[in-house]
């Protein structure tokens, strides 16, 4: 925790009135808030975050997506401090990237120690021992049985490419089938695969050829009835694909994979039901199509389990892994079963793919996991989530809470009747959690994303879950006075 600039309840401007939320949303100590809670010393932006930004809109693409103006100074654990000196609580995490906090000293220790040994030589040249190491780690969490075969890059959408290349080149078969609402990049053929947005898709056709979208099984968009109907629905979701597209447009000794996110991110933190996932495998297993799953955000112990598909007693024949992985070192993952990475040398490479800094980042982050996190993410996880649900019978915009582990998305709807998307609202409840100290991104239309660091601390949850609570009262009053 950083060192306090003023005693608690000192700061400087009405703006830190927000410090205390209401007090019927209120549920720690005002000693408890002032130790583990945020601390917003007065207007956001302050002057320096301001000039930055104004640098920023002067010199940085334009096709950047900003939420609100935070300008991040440095960061500890679930605590990121901005230029002018403002702290928040994250539970964003770079987009569930910084899955042990921000600069756990573990992992600090890792790449300070690893960069001052060696920073590049490339592994796609030469060897490095970090990338047998990490590969023999992950291999002993797969959720596939092995033996195992893994190649290193960048980012997730680097995975994603790997995985379509892959999948071309072992199969012979051109097509893949992904999902609406699947984020699963922007280089273009993870592009191809993507469709959440169509901004992201706006002016960059043509794409990768061969790719058919189906209907994934958003429950809550899809069907108004209970937990049979919701069953049947995810199956018939799964079904379409082999009793109408097999049947009419896309011959199945033609497809290479089927590409799945067991949690929709971008999506709006959509749960695939068990049954969904377990009919892809069978339809895969019964037409000779690979099944990848991407775990690019869902993946790295964020769900309490290692991969979110294990929570479905499915085996992939891939998995695209990135973001938590090295806590905010660039490196993602393509991990498969041995006999499918069958490429030639030259096939398929990555200059700075397993750099030997992100590897030691990898190694220590996993050190972590496996210490603390995966139990913190799927017992505090569990707590989170069962008091966000009870904001379904508090608040007349919450329309659906879902999740799994430290993967938490709630739904703000108009009304529970109509379910109508309120994406304005959503973003207006985000900017009131800026506003009193708290990151959270939305996802899909009108979602609201927590992905806060495996190792968060009980009192960081409750007061952050007090603080949205609060906004979405806000935002409702705000609403309803109109």
């Amino acid at each position: 925790m950083f060192p306090r600039k003023q005693p608690p309840g000192k700061a400087g401007t009405a703006m830190s009135t927000t410090l205390a939320t209401e007090n019927s949303f209120r549920t720690v100590s005002d000693a408890v808030y002032a130790e583990f809670g945020p601390r917003i010393n007065g207007p956001l932006p302050g002057p320096v975050a301001v000039k930055i930004v104004e640098g920023d809109d002067h010199y940085i693409s334009p096709s950047y997506t900003r939420s609100y103006p935070l300008v991040a100074k440095r960061g500890r654990g679930t605590r990121v401090e901005d230029v002018d000196g403002n702290e928040f609580l994250d539970f964003a995490t770079g987009i569930a990237v910084t899955s042990t906090g921000h600069c756990h000293p573990e992992v600090v220790k890792a790449i300070q120690e690893q960069a001052a040994e060696l920073i590049h030589m490339s592994g796609t040249d030469f060897y490095y021992e970090g990338m047998v190491r990490l590969a023999e780690r992950l291999s002993a969490v797969a959720p596939m049985r092995g033996p195992h075969k893994f190649y290193y890059g960048n980012s997730g959408a680097e995975a994603v490419e790997c995985a379509m290349k892959l999948a071309r080149y072992h199969t012979g078969r051109q097509n893949f089938i992904a999902f609406y609402g699947a984020f699963h990049g922007r280089t273009m053929g993870a592009l191809s695969l993507t469709g959440s947005k169509p901004q992201q898709k706006r002016r960059f056709a043509p794409f990768v050829p061969g790719v058919t979208h189906v209907r994934y099984p958003y429950a809550y968009r899809g069907c108004s009835g209970g937990p049979q109907e919701q069953e049947a629905f995810a199956l018939g979701c799964a079904r379409f694909i082999e009793e109408k597209l097999f049947k009419t447009t896309l011959p199945p000794e033609e497809v290479a994979a089927i590409i799945v996110e067991p949690i929709q991110g971008e999506g709006g933190y959509v749960v695939a039901p068990s049954s969904f996932m377990q009919e892809l495998r069978r339809i895969c297993d019964r037409h000779g199509i690979l099944l990848i799953v991407d775990e690019v955000q869902s993946g790295a112990g964020r769900t309490g389990k290692w991969w979110a598909v294990q929570h479905s007693d499915v085996e992939p024949d891939m998995v695209c892994i990135a973001k938590g992985i090295a806590s905010g070192m660039p490196l993602s993952v393509c991990m498969t079963r041995e006999e499918i990475m069958d490429w030639k040398p030259g096939s398929h490479a990555s200059t700075f793919g397993g750099n030997p800094v992100a590897i030691a980042a990898a190694l220590a982050t996993m050190d972590v996991i496996e210490r603390e996190g995966l139990a913190n993410a799927a017992s505090l996880g569990a707590k989170m989530q069962e008091r966000a649900q009870t904001w379904l019978a508090k608040h007349a915009m919450v329309g659906d809470v879902r999740g799994r582990g430290m993967m938490i998305g709630i739904e703000i709807v108009k009304d529970k009747a109509s379910r109508e998307p309120v994406g304005a609202v959503r973003d207006r409840i985000v900017e009131l959690a800026f506003e009193r100290g708290l990151l959270v991104l939305g996802c899909g239309e009108t979602t609201i994303r927590l992905a806060p660091p495996l190792t968060l601390k009980p009192e960081e949850a409750a007061i952050a879950l007090d603080i949205l609570e609060e906004c979405i009262a806000v935002a409702d009053r705000e609403v309803r006075g109109k």
